[in-house]
């Protein structure tokens, strides 16, 4: 894996630990290990010459001051030699105590360009240095010599960061995937050090949703009508959010899985993970959840020019950022024709068809020399035209006529009116209503959003008010969404959370933005929990609920319990109630749902004065409550409401809750819907109404 690892030594502590670290190396591979120091005499010597005019009267004679100088340089050159041999003698000894070759080295000059020029004249294939070294200040992250030396030389660099690694080791290497040579080739050199560690692997890639809409926001008012009408907003955001997005997210998917081929392949424990967001920021976010014990980044990325060293931006900035170990490779790997094209290319049908008329004893072959053309040109998707193509480059005397191109229009209505489907792997909400596996990440687990649920949540937070994005869409949000927004200070950060937020919206087709649905942006952007202040109203509207609360406690007697439901949730009541009225009322979700309805329940038994509760009642009680709740979230006598009167089709906003109610006792999904519905969150809004 590596047969020279060279060590710079300063007596730091993160240069004492990288030498450990490059001994334990040395014992699983057996390289050579180089020590070195750069002193600085001729820096103390041009020194010494400035500070000369400052002696006392009686050194700056001639004879005299050719003395001290004879002195000085004699005392500077042979102590600083003295020193840098005791920094290189530590290392020494650890290596003869395991029975490695070890070669020590000197120089005089300005640290990290000797550093530098040594490096490139050396056969070595890992350097292994401190991040900072003796002249580290409180605030520094990286010291000049470990910046310059990570960025110069094209060699395999294993920076020490961390100096609590054997008492918080974790057992993870992380990698950064993004689909380039370079971070498959950080991939395989995790895996050898996976193995020499007992190690397990993580890979990460991240692809960014936001980009696009920050910038299209950041250009309302500042483009011509003309170019707004040739740059066509609406057009552009369409092809983004239901073409391009979708498309990152499983053009990053597909890099995991090559790296989960990879891994079997290499027989190394693998995990994936794929985020949505600004690359650096969020492998920098994972790395401070996760603690691993170390980070592999290649020395550029994907986007990187033809012919770039230098290191890429995301790269630069985790080598900053990060607080565990960075290893920046350079090696390159390409992963094998078939496994790439496996996970990243689609056949059209015509195409499909094509290849089904070649003969099985050429198909392998034929296919091969497709996907690789398809792979070169970049394409994901193996059409007739490309084929053809195939076919006139490497099979010249049956080449086919020209065809025309092939262009796909994908395009598909936003879904308004109809249950939403986002899976909770990926974050992405499906094209399909009822869909059985995430087109992204292959999930199966999605979250079914309605709309009644989304508009009871947003009227329990002070209702909706609709806002006008930069290319002129309508979006609702509750108020306390907005009132969250417009309590970030920094104007920049604010516009850029709203942006972000929009984009989430309109990515899944949610109808109104709620405050839980920007509240992980909001925290993310700002790094800290999201406290909403408080309104005068909301303030009384506490104090009194809690007065009335207290006085209820004091107040009420303990009744006697009638029922106690599969949760252990109690039902206690003053009244008699028969089986199927008991049936029929724990059928109603626990909570305030339940409290309130059994409430009007038992209203209309005083208000009849009868002390025995049968299921009529339990109906009568339940028709209360819906007409209250309807007037609450203010759809009674709505254009809705009267289409009901003159159909007798309903259309409030918990007709989806009560069918599921009313079903449940005749089917076993009902119980499932009511639980999908819950876990949204209509239980926790109608609780929030309540308060408020």
């Amino acid at each position: 894996m590596y047969k020279s690892i060279y060590v710079p030594l300063d007596n730091s502590k993160h240069s004492d630990r990288a030498a450990d670290l490059a001994v334990a190396l040395g014992k699983k591979l057996k390289p050579k290990l180089i020590g070195s120091h750069v002193y600085a005499a001729q820096m103390h010597e041009y020194r010494f010459k400035q500070m000369e005019y400052s002696l006392p009267e009686k050194y700056l004679e001639e004879d005299e001051l050719k003395k001290q100088r004879r002195i000085h340089d004699s005392l500077i050159t042979l102590g600083l030699k003295l020193i840098s041999e005791s920094y290189l003698e530590k290392m020494k000894k650890q290596c003869e105590a395991e029975g490695l070759d070890f070669e020590a080295r000197m120089m005089d000059g300005k640290h990290y360009v000797e550093l530098v020029k040594d490096l490139r004249a050396s056969d070595c294939d890992l350097v292994i240095l401190g991040a900072v070294g003796l002249g580290k200040g409180k605030d520094s992250q990286i010291g000049a010599v470990c910046e310059r030396v990570a960025h110069d030389i094209e060699r395999d660099v294993w920076i020490v960061k961390d100096l609590q690694k054997s008492k918080t080791e974790s057992d993870t290497i992380l990698v950064g995937i993004d689909g380039s040579p370079e971070s498959f080739g950080a991939l395989k050199q995790a895996f050898g050090l996976a193995k020499l560690f007992d190690k397990k692997v993580e890979c990460v890639a991240v692809f960014d949703p936001h980009l696009h809409y920050s910038v299209f926001n950041g250009l309302v008012g500042i483009l011509t009508k003309k170019a707004e009408k040739v740059f066509n907003f609406e057009e552009q955001n369409q092809l983004h959010e239901e073409i391009i997005d979708d498309g990152l997210a499983q053009i990053y998917q597909s890099h995991l899985n090559i790296a989960d081929s990879m891994a079997a392949e290499e027989k190394v424990e693998i995990t994936t993970t794929l985020l949505a967001g600004k690359a650096y920021q969020k492998i920098l976010d994972h790395v401070r959840e996760t603690k691993p014990w170390l980070l592999v980044l290649g020395h550029v990325g994907v986007h990187r020019l033809q012919g770039e060293t230098n290191l890429g931006s995301n790269t630069e900035n985790l080598l900053r950022l990060s607080p565990c170990d960075v290893m920046l490779t350079t090696g390159l790997t390409i992963p094998k024709i078939e496994v790439k094209a496996a996970e990243t290319l689609k056949w059209t049908e015509e195409a499909q068809k094509r290849m089904g008329r070649v003969p099985d004893v050429v198909k392998a072959v034929a296919s091969t020399a497709i996907a690789r053309l398809a792979l070169e040109k970049g394409h994901t998707v193996v059409t007739n035209d490309l084929v053809d193509e195939a076919m006139y480059r490497y099979m010249p005397k049956r080449a086919g006529e020209a065809t025309l191109k092939l262009a796909q229009a994908l395009a598909y209505d936003q879904i308004c009116d109809q249950p939403v489907s986002v899976c909770r792997g990926c974050g992405v909400a499906a094209s399909e209503p009822d869909p059985v596996m995430c087109g992204v990440c292959g999930g199966a687990d999605f979250e079914v959003i309605t709309a009644e649920v989304i508009e009871a949540i947003a009227e329990a937070e002070g209702g909706v008010k609709e806002e006008e994005t930069y290319d002129g869409r309508k979006l609702k949000w509750s108020v306390e969404a907005l009132r969250a927004v417009d309590g970030i200070e920094d104007e920049e950060q604010r516009q850029r959370v709203q942006a972000h937020i929009e984009k989430n919206a309109r990515g899944k087709k949610t109808r109104i933005i709620t405050l839980g649905f920007c509240r992980n942006t909001i925290e993310e952007e700002t790094g800290k929990p999201l406290v909403l202040p408080k309104t005068a109203a909301l303030e009384a509207r506490e104090k009194v609920a809690a007065n009335e609360a207290a006085n209820e406690a004091v107040t009420k007697p303990q009744e006697p319990i009638v029922a106690t439901d599969p949760n252990g949730v109690e039902l206690r009541s003053p009244y008699a109630w028969e089986e199927k009225a008991i049936a029929r009322i724990l059928r109603v979700p626990a909570g305030f749902m339940r409290d309130r309805t059994q409430g009007y329940v038992e209203d209309l038994a005083a208000e009849r004065e009868v002390e025995n509760i049968d299921m009529a009642l339990v109906k009568a009680g339940l028709d209360v409550g819906r007409r209250k709740m309807e007037e609450m979230m203010g759809t009674a006598d709505t254009p809705a409401q009267d289409k009901k009167e003159e159909t007798g089709e309903e259309s409030c906003p918990f007709k989806a809750q009560r069918d599921v109610q009313e079903e449940a006792a005749a089917t076993e999904e009902a119980p499932k819907k009511l639980k999908m519905m819950n876990e949204v969150g209509l239980m926790s809004a109608m609780e929030d109404l309540r308060k408020n």
